[in-house]
């Protein structure tokens, strides 16, 4: 089998064990969330497994001037993800004048949102500590010949 059809079968039983976990409720009390698949699986490793999801979604997107996408550029700051499927990202931008501010933070929101088992989705631009390409992976250093 080949690595994408194992890459894709691997995404589509982690995306279906992610929806399948954090919907909220059972048929008993409608209310409560589901806080494990069965005795083997904690809450925990689901957030891991979406958290991850995220992160790959990130690394989809990209600065349209740089070809480094916004995860391996350093522009997300933080990302937390709780049990009940909600995402909170801080991210900056390359400088507060940066073309896409207005457009960059609701695309990342929107793209995040779109993930299964993803409730709900914030990201918040902050610029404290201000960007400075030390906060670039070392791949996306190499990627632009700025290795150091």
């Amino acid at each position: 089998m080949s690595d994408t059809t194992e890459n894709k079968q691997e995404e589509s039983a982690a995306n279906k064990l992610v929806s399948d976990v954090l919907e909220v409720g059972d048929k008993n009390s409608p209310t409560e969330p589901n806080t494990t698949v069965n005795d083997a699986e904690p809450q925990g490793a689901l957030q891991e497994i979406l958290r991850e999801q995220v992160i790959e979604e990130l690394r989809t997107i990209y600065d349209p001037e740089i070809p480094v996408n916004i995860y391996e550029l350093g522009l997300i700051y933080d990302l937390n993800v709780t049990p009940e499927g909600e995402v909170w990202v801080k991210m900056t931008l390359t400088s507060p004048a940066c073309p896409v501010a207005g457009t960059l933070p609701p695309e990342v929101e929107t793209a995040i949102a779109a993930i299964p088992g993803v409730k709900d989705a914030e990201v918040e631009v902050v610029w404290d500590p201000p960007y400075s390409m030390e906060m670039m992976s070392e791949s996306a250093r190499l990627q632009l010949g700025l290795m150091w």
